[in-house]
């Protein structure tokens, strides 16, 4: 085993969970014989001991919000430990490599990543010891910088052009069990609410990558429409080991559990069958819902209380320019499939869209209020503004064009406009309301009537009637941490 402490995995989101993007690449450089030391910035504080210890630091960025954390600290962290090699690696990581590349990375990776990271550290551990052994260089795991960068997948996409900064990710892996014993215990991330009471929650990924190609995902430039699924005995496995730490439910962490259909039913029921009491939840498309109906009454009872479903808009022309392959009367056959299932959907949500109007945006509040859908909606989905980073498949969309503006300087994304100025006032103003509601946990009915309030102000509308909700009312299960990106 090398040195402890040289290595260094630095998370900064994961949706609020233990972050399983540093407990995979930890697992793949301890089998190859590193110890590497792990850092997660959403539960602790930035250590510059571990930074100025580390050669190697890779942050992980999955995510957007994550990127733009990844990205303050990686600046951090070059200026206390100016010689060490910086990786990010992820999906935004993908994204945004060019900047990334030019600003604070000295190496860029996505995709089935984690052999390519092992043999990255490789590359730069005997780098630096070709440096110390000449007698200028940072000794061992130093070196200059480097520049490789993201996995070119079937989309086209101009972080990839020069094939001399792209390599290849996208292969199939033997994956090993997560090491997750040096992370934060498991209390400090999200837990699942329900019945009145918050129980620890696992997190686990049954597959990766997605079969899709939604235009405003970002896994479909990386993955181009391949998924790769994980043994249910190496699921089964870190299951094992967060439930060891106190877990009672597991999240799914799939892009879509449901790509694989008879995979995730086997995951489901060997879970059940050596854990009968832990719950779980998975993501799901519309679609799939509506394909696999038949399986959920039993994926109720091995566990399942709640699936996440993008729905992302009841206009079926912005489901169109999405390439969601469902629309508004697939979003309410998949309600009424869940709840004869016995399993409570809490759909996600595209609120703001170039395509999105005012008489739309209030008549989706009213279908959430008339579905019963107020305490299934996490009120953060309320100011979701649709998000275009670059090489999003949005940018090839003509409907696309005629909105857009430039990249936002370290913003990570394109600047897009709405043609009508009092959508994109009210997109502002519900974002702020709602940032502030769950800042202060504020009741999810409150929160609803204040948006609907807002938006039937934008429209010169009188004020609708409050949702009838009760304060004591049985609310369905769902995870403590709100945010989606």
């Amino acid at each position: 085993m090398r040195a402890p402490g040289q290595i260094l995995l630095v998370a900064c989101y994961e949706l609020g969970h233990q972050p399983l993007a540093v407990a995979w690449p930890a697992a793949f450089l301890e089998r190859a014989g590193y110890a590497p030391a792990v850092l997660d910035l959403s539960v602790e504080p930035l250590d510059p001991e571990k930074i100025t210890r580390a050669r190697f630091i890779a942050i992980s960025v999955p995510m957007h919000t994550a990127l733009r954390l990844g990205a303050i600290a990686a600046k951090r962290i070059r200026a206390l430990n100016p010689t060490a090699h910086i990786c990010v690696y992820g999906l935004y990581a993908a994204l945004n490599a060019d900047e990334l590349l030019d600003a604070c990375a000295d190496s860029v990776l996505a995709g089935e990543l984690e052999d390519q990271l092992v043999e990255l550290v490789r590359n730069v551990e005997a780098a630096g010891s070709a440096t110390a052994g000449s007698g200028a260089g940072a000794g061992v795991l130093g070196s200059p910088r480097q520049k490789v960068a993201r996995t070119p997948a079937p989309a086209p996409d101009p972080a990839v052009a020069d094939p001399a900064r792209a390599r290849s990710t996208l292969t199939k892996l033997n994956f090993p069990v997560p090491a997750r014993s040096a992370l934060p215990a498991l209390k400090k991330y999200a837990h699942v609410e329900r019945n009145g009471r918050r129980d620890l929650a696992a997190y686990v990924e049954a597959s990766r990558g997605c079969k899709h190609l939604c235009r405003h995902c970002p896994i479909p430039p990386v993955y181009g429409g391949r998924f790769f699924v994980v043994p249910v005995e190496t699921v089964l496995a870190d299951v094992r080991q967060q439930v060891a730490a106190g877990a009672a439910h597991v999240t799914f962490g799939d892009p879509d559990f449901l790509n694989g259909p008879r995979h995730a039913l086997a995951v489901a029921r060997a879970l059940h069958a050596e854990f009968p009491r832990v719950t779980f939840d998975f993501t799901a498309k519309i679609e799939h819902l509506r394909a696999q109906r038949a399986h959920l009454a039993e994926l109720a009872a091995l566990g399942c209380v709640f699936i996440v479903s993008a729905a992302e808009s009841l206009d079926d022309r912005v489901l169109g320019h999405l390439a969601k392959g469902h629309t508004r009367a697939d979003i309410v056959e998949a309600l009424g499939v869940a709840r004869a299932a016995g399993i409570a959907l809490r759909p996600t949500w595209v609120a703001f869209t170039p395509w999105t109007t005012l008489e739309g945006y209030r008549e989706w509040l009213d279908f959430l209020a008339a579905e019963g859908l107020v305490d299934h909606v996490d009120p953060v989905q309320y100011g979701i503004r649709l998000l275009v980073p670059p090489g999003s498949l949005l940018l090839d969309l003509p409907e696309m064009t005629p909105h857009m503006g430039g990249p936002v300087p370290g913003g990570f994304h394109y600047r897009w406009t709405h043609p009508d100025p009092r959508v994109d006032r009210l997109a502002g103003e519900v974002a702020a309301m709602v940032a502030t509601a769950a800042e202060h946990d504020e009741d999810a009915g409150l929160t609803f009537d204040r948006v609907r309030a807002l938006a039937a102000a934008a429209a010169g509308a009188p004020a609708p009637t409050p949702v009838d909700l009760a304060a004591g009312r049985a609310r369905p299960p769902r995870l403590t941490e709100p945010w989606f990106c």
